[in-house]
Formats: structure tokens, C-alpha cells, sequence
């Protein structure tokens, strides 16, 4: 999947505007938009971005991409990211690099988001393919797990037996569910549970999907509910 990945990073860089501000989100495919974007400031283009991790910040710096803080408000022309599963409704499932809560804020902060994907993170339903991401407090987690669980099965997120930490502190719990009806009430009740700083449903923050393919890239765009 690199050349598909590649593919959909090249053609966010039609997304730009000449000059403004830029998300820039975190994983594999969104590291390669980050390279992608370095040629165009070398080249003299005047973007600044807003790195929605720390391993994305250190990425852009090294790339000479010159940054702002990560305390905000910005006024973020474009955010650029990719995501873990894309429904037929352009809903996203996000959090498998740990970073769904600051993706969430440097998303909601955005005019325009455009989310790159390659063939496999496309389905039906939310749910389908991946886990639901839910970044919680490390204080009390079994017992914001034993609510998580009404809705599914919580898994901690582990790393060589060391639950995984976000950069924000907080551990992940990975809830299995069955595939999704209504994302945006499951979202509201998940995201209602004391203890859950975030969840890695995001309904309706998509405006442009690049599906990248092996040969080029689809362009899917999200359509206004009719009047």
C-alpha cells in the first residue's frame, strides 16, 4: 500500500492554499504528507503548520517546516490526516497512532479537512474493520472501562505488556463493537462517561476524502444533506 499512501499525500498538496496554515495529523500516511509538504516550503511556499503529536512535531522540525505552539486558537486553512476506517456516510474512525484527542481539537480548529486513506480503510459501517480508540484518564480506568464495556469490549491498549500512553499522559482502551448504526449517539454516549477525554469517532469532520490506489487517487467529498 506505500505507492497508494504516496499517491494521496501528493494529491493533498493540490488541497493547499499559496499560503496559510496547516493540520498536520499524525501516522504513517500523514508522515509522508508532512515529507511531502517539506518540498514545497523549501521551494518557498509560506506555510506554517500545527503538529497534532509530538512525534509529528519532531518530524516537521527536522524537515525545516516552521511551526506554531500547540496552545492555540489557530486559524487553520486546511488540516491534513489520515484515519483508521472511513464509512459510506465519510464518517472516521481515528486513534490507532494514540493521537485521536489532539487530532480532534487541531480538527475542529480547521476550515477544511482532508483525510488520506488507502482502499482497505474504506467500509459500510464504522466498526467493520477497527476498534473504536478511547483516550481515558489514567485515574480510575478499570472503572471508566466497566461503563465502556455497556457499549462493547474494552481492550487496553499494550505495548511489550506496558499499557500504551498518550502524549497527553492518558492510556487508550480499544472497544470492540458491533458494526455502527447512529455514530453520533454512540459517540455522545461514550463520550459522556466520566473518565473518557476522547473518542476516535469522528462523525461529520471530513470534508474531503483522497483515497489513495496504486495508479492515482479518488476523490470523494462530502455531500450537504438536502434542503
Amino acid at each position: 500500500m506505500e505507492n497508494a499512501k504516496l499517491n494521496a499525500a501528493r494529491a493533498a498538496l493540490l488541497e493547499l492554499p499559496e499560503h496559510g496554515t496547516i493540520g498536520l495529523g499524525t501516522g504513517s500516511t500523514a508522515k509522508l504528507f508532512v515529507q511531502e509538504l517539506a518540498g514545497l516550503v523549501t521551494n518557498g511556499r509560506r506555510l506554517v503548520g500545527v503538529p497534532t503529536s509530538e512525534a509529528t512535531r519532531a518530524l516537521a522540525e527536522s524537515l525545516g517546516i516552521p511551526l506554531l505552539d500547540g496552545v492555540g486558537p489557530w486559524d487553520i486553512d486546511v488540516n491534513v490526516d489520515g484515519a483508521d476506517e472511513v464509512s459510506e456516510a465519510l464518517d472516521l474512525i481515528k486513534g490507532g497512532g494514540s493521537a485521536h484527542a489532539r487530532e480532534k481539537i487541531v480538527n475542529a480548529s480547521a476550515r477544511c479537512n482532508v483525510i488520506l486513506v488507502d482502499p482497505s480503510k474504506m467500509s459500510t459501517r464504522l466498526g467493520e474493520r477497527f476498534r473504536v480508540p478511547i483516550e481515558v484518564l489514567r485515574f480510575g480506568h478499570g472503572a471508566t472501562a466497566s461503563h465502556l464495556a455497556k457499549f462493547g469490549r474494552p481492550l487496553l491498549r499494550l505495548q511489550k505488556d506496558n499499557p500504551v500512553t498518550t502524549d497527553g499522559g492518558n492510556y487508550i482502551y480499544d472497544l470492540a463493537v458491533a458494526p455502527i448504526d447512529d455514530v453520533e449517539t454512540l459517540d455522545a454516549a461514550l463520550s459522556a462517561i466520566p473518565g473518557v477525554v476522547a473518542t476516535g469517532l469522528f462523525v461529520s469532520r471530513a470534508d474531503v476524502i483522497i483515497v489513495g490506489e496504486e495508479t492515482g487517487v479518488r476523490r470523494l467529498v462530502k455531500r450537504a444533506p438536502p434542503s
